[in-house]
């Protein structure tokens, strides 16, 4: 169950503001050290497919500081981080200037390529509806969405594997793997909150899937 804090309304205003706050500093100082890293290795003679990846996480941090605000946002400790570790993860990555690509690199820029196509598909019908941790911004039931509940996960998961073929270490491997099982754990987290919109009973009911059609 999702823990909901018995604080009076403005206690937990005032705690929903800085959690807010600190949410956005946390993301763009994260994305700061993978923008350095990306140009410092491109630089130095890495692939410049590389700055796909850096577009797509760059999506990301954007919608986060332009959201707009909850009307229900999870306090439980362990949906923050499990969210918090879903989105570090990524962002931790390591492009390698001197690294032989895992196959060809047309293929690795069709993942990173569709990944954020996708991602843009999604985004669009999302708008603001965007966030860390697990809250309801209001449901979505447009675009991409009339397939699998979290299409913008699937889009991170096609452009990590673009890039990990780009850059096939078992850092980066590490990093993915890691953060697709708090993915997953957090796709839960965030469902058992929206559970109590009245609206998600019958979106869950028409969208099967989660992320995979056919699989889960």
């Amino acid at each position: 169950m999702v823990f909901i804090a018995s604080h009076p309304p403005i206690r937990r205003g005032a705690v929903e503001i800085g959690l807010d706050i600190g949410e956005k500093v946390f993301v763009v100082g994260l994305f700061s050290i993978l923008a350095f890293r990306t140009f410092r290795a491109v630089g130095l003679g890495g692939s410049p497919l590389n700055y796909l990846q850096l577009a797509s996480e760059g999506l990301v941090v954007v919608l986060i500081l332009f959201r707009r605000p909850a009307k229900d946002v999870s306090l439980n400790p362990l949906d923050w981080a499990l969210a918090v570790g879903a989105t570090t993860g990524p962002l931790l990555i390591r492009p390698e200037p001197h690294m032989a690509a895992l196959g060809p690199p047309l293929l690795a820029a069709l993942f990173m390529i569709g990944g954020i196509a996708l991602q843009i598909f999604a985004k669009l019908a999302l708008r603001f509806s965007f966030g860390v941790a697990p809250a309801n911004r209001g449901l979505i039931v447009s675009g991409p969405y009339r397939f699998v509940r979290h299409p913008i996960y699937l889009a991170y998961f096609m452009s990590e594997v673009g890039f990990l073929l780009l850059n096939p270490t078992l850092w980066n491997l590490s990093l993915y793997v890691i953060s697709l099982a708090l993915q997953l754990a957090r796709i839960q987290a965030e469902e058992r909150l929206l559970s109590r919109d009245p609206a998600f009973a019958a979106f869950r009911d028409k969208v099967r899937f989660r992320l995979l059609p056919g699989l889960w």
